[in-house]
C-alpha cells in the first residue's frame, strides 16, 4: 500500500524512514516534508493543514494509510475530514485531540476522573490572573497558554515578577495569539519529568518503551523552554512498578473519561508525567508522537510500524502480539539554529551529513530543512535530531556526539548533556556518558 505522513519535522522524517522499512509498504510520501523526508520517501507539496488538498491527493494517489504528525492538523479536525471521505487514517478526532488543543479541557478530565495532576486556576482575564498571583505567597508557579504553542506556551516561574511577566506577554501581548485567550496557573510540581506513550484504538492501550525528553534549552535545563532539544530511551527512572501505576492511574482512566465524554481517543495518548514524592502526576497531554521522543522510540521499535497504526486505525489492535524492542538504549541530539527559540535565520548550507551517515547505529533524521538547489540548508529552528544507538546510555551519547561533530553550518548549536540524567539510575562499567 501506499502512505501518506503529514507534517515536516523531525518527527515526521522518523515515521517516513520506519514505515518506508515495512514490507507492506510500497511508497511514502510526505507532505509538505524537509530534504530528510526527500531521501527516505516522496515530498508532496501541501501543508500539514491544507486539509482538503491532502484528501485530494490521498483519493488520487489511492493512499491505503494516512498518518499525521503534528498537533495542528489533529486540531484543525484532518481526520474527521478523512475519515469523511473513507480514508484510513492514525489519529485522534477534532474532539479527542483537544486533550492537546486545551490546556483547560485536559485538567478538567484529569479533575474529573480524580487522575492525579498540580492544583490549578483557569483564567480568561488578565488583570484576575495578575491579582492572583499578587495575592499568593512567593512560591513557584507554572503559567501555560491555554490552546497550542509549539511547545513554548509554558512558563516555570521561580517568582511573583516572573509569573507576572508571563501573564503580560501571553494575555497582554498576546505572544501565541487565541492560544493565549486563557491561561492555567498551577504549583510547580518538583520531581524529574517523563514522556509515556501509548498506543489505543479506544479500548486497547499498549504503552511504549519509555523516555525523557530535554525542553530546556541550555546545559543542566537551563533556560527558556523549547520544543525539544533531545531526548533517550529507556528512560530508567521508570521502573516496571511505576510504569504499572502509571498505566492504571492515568492511561487507563484517560481513555475511559473519553469515551464517557463522546470524544473516543484513538492514536498515540502522550502523557507528560513529573514523578513527584507522591507519585505520579499529569504535567499535560499531547496527541502525538513526541518531538524529539519519536526519533529515539522508532530507531528502537522492532515491530512493523504499518502494521501496528494500520491495526490501530481499524480498531484491531488487540489482534497484533507484544510489540518487539531493540535493548539497546537510544540518544537523539538535536541541532539548532542560532538564536533558537527566539529568532534565527534561516538558509544557511548544512555539511557533513554524508559523513554522519556512514557512522554504524546513527541515524540523522532531519526536522527544520529543505533543499536548495540541491543542497540541504536550515528552514527552522530544530534543524536536525542526530539519532545512535549503543550498548548502553553512554555509548548511545557517544556515537550520537560523534555524528553531530561531523556536522556543520553557520551558528549550529546543541545541548551537550542529552541523557546524563539517565546516569544518576545506572551504576557499574555500562552507566557510560
Amino acid at each position: 500500500m501506499k502512505v501518506l505522513v503529514v507534517g515536516q519535522g523531525g518527527r515526521e522524517h522518523a515515521l517516513v524512514w520506519k514505515l518506508s522499512q515495512s514490507p507492506m509498504v510500497e511508497k511514502v510520501f510526505c507532505a509538505p516534508g524537509n530534504a530528510g523526508t526527500a531521501v527516505d520517501g516522496e515530498n508532496v507539496d501541501i501543508g500539514a493543514t491544507n486539509i482538503d488538498g491532502l484528501v485530494k491527493f490521498a483519493k488520487a494517489e489511492k493512499i491505503g494509510l494516512t498518518v499525521v504528525g503534528p498537533e495542528a492538523a489533529l486540531v484543525a479536525g484532518i481526520v474527521d475530514a478523512f475519515e469523511a471521505a473513507g480514508l484510513r487514517i492514525f489519529g485522534p478526532s477534532r474532539l479527542a485531540a483537544e486533550l492537546e488543543g486545551s490546556k483547560v479541557f485536559a485538567k478538567d478530565v484529569l479533575r474529573q476522573s480524580t487522575i492525579p495532576t498540580a492544583e490549578a486556576q483557569v483564567f480568561s482575564d488578565a488583570e484576575a490572573a495578575e491579582a492572583y498571583i499578587a495575592d499568593r505567597e512567593e512560591v513557584a508557579l507554572v503559567v501555560k497558554a491555554d490552546g497550542l504553542a509549539a511547545g513554548k506556551g509554558v512558563t516555570v516561574c521561580a517568582n511573583k515578577s516572573v509569573a507576572l511577566d508571563a501573564i503580560r506577554r501571553i494575555m497582554r501581548q498576546k505572544e501565541f495569539g487565541d492560544a493565549g485567550k486563557r491561561v492555567i496557573i498551577e504549583e510547580k510540581l518538583d520531581g524529574e519529568e517523563a514522556s509515556i506513550l501509548a498506543l489505543t484504538d479506544g479500548s486497547t492501550i499498549v504503552p511504549l518503551e519509555t523516555a525523557q525528553d530535554h525542553k530546556a534549552a541550555f546545559d543542566e535545563d537551563r533556560g527558556p523552554n523549547t520544543g525539544g532539544m533531545g531526548a533517550y530511551s529507556p528512560a530508567p527512572l521508570i521502573t516496571p512498578a511505576l510504569m504499572d501505576q502509571i498505566i492504571g492511574q492515568i492511561l487507563v482512566p484517560t481513555v475511559h473519561a473519553m469515551k464517557k465524554r463522546g470524544r473516543p481517543f484513538k492514536g498515540v495518548l502522550y502523557a507528560g508525567v513529573m514523578i513527584t514524592h507522591q507519585g505520579p502526576k499529569v504535567l499535560e497531554f499531547n496527541t502525538r508522537f513526541g518531538d524529539p521522543e519519536a526519533q529515539p522510540l522508532l530507531m528502537r521499535l522492532k515491530t512493523d510500524l504499518a502494521q501496528l497504526l494500520v491495526a490501530i486505525a481499524d480498531g484491531s489492535l488487540d489482534a497484533l502480539p507484544p510489540l518487539e524492542w531493540d535493548p539497546r538504549p537510544a540518544v537523539c541530539v538535536v541541532m539548532a539554529s542560532a538564536g533558537y527559540p527566539g529568532d534565527y535565520e534561516k538558509g544557511a548550507v548544512i555539511r557533513g551529513l554524508d559523513d554522519a551517515s556512514r557512522l554504524s547505529n546513527v541515524k540523522v533524521f532531519h526536522a527544520g530543512t529543505e533543499l536548495r538547489g540541491g543542497q540541504p540548508v536550515t528552514s527552522g529552528g530544530r534543524v536536525l535530531g542526530v539519532t545512535a544507538l549503543g550498548d548502553n546510555i553512554g555509548d548511545a551519547k557517544l556515537r550520537a556526539y560523534q555524528a553531530v561533530k561531523c556536522i556543520r553550518w553557520d551558528g549550529a548549536w546543541c545541548r551537550h548533556d542529552i541523557s546524563d540524567k539517565a546516569r544518576k539510575y545506572s551504576s557499574g562499567p555500562d552507566a557510560g556518558g
